[in-house]
């Protein structure tokens, strides 16, 4: 072996390794979540939100109504001849995942409210973000659907 073979390595034995860096770099970044979350995710916990406040007015006796705008949305509660704006949580106003938006409603917002018995006037909601689309289905009789 001459002096120079044994003190470094071939350009065919670096281009290899490279390319198999690369190839794992490619596995690594397809396999990554992404980082602002799913939006179905985010349509499921605003369906269960939704839930709290239909039960919640069915248990206190008190309407509850949901505001639903493109950013976000919230709750508030029918007490002594006044709505008031709920603060704490479960029903703390919520802004949906980074890059979301609500398309709700002809004025880009909707409210609706939920009577003692549970029951609301049926609502529309489709999350976007980017080239996803989960549409949110709130029906008269108190069913919550949520599609792709």
């Amino acid at each position: 072996m001459t002096r120079s073979a044994a003190n470094g390595f071939t350009l065919v034995e670096l281009m290899v390794v490279m390319a198999i860096i690369g190839l794992a770099t490619g596995v690594v970044v397809l396999t990554m979540p992404d980082a602002r979350g799913d939006l179905r995710a985010d349509a499921e916990r605003f369906a269960a939100r939704v839930r709290s406040a239909q039960d919640a007015a069915v248990i206190d006796a008190h309407d509850m109504a949901l505001s639903v705008r493109a950013d976000g949305y919230g709750f508030s509660r029918y007490q002594r001849g006044r709505w008031v704006p709920l603060r704490d949580k479960p029903f703390a106003p919520q802004l949906w995942s980074t890059g979301a938006q609500a398309i709700v409603g002809t004025a880009g917002s909707a409210r609706v409210v939920f009577d003692t018995t549970g029951g609301t006037a049926p609502l529309d909601v489709t999350l976007v973000r980017d080239a996803q689309r989960v549409r949110i289905r709130l029906e008269g009789d108190g069913t919550i659907d949520v599609g792709a």
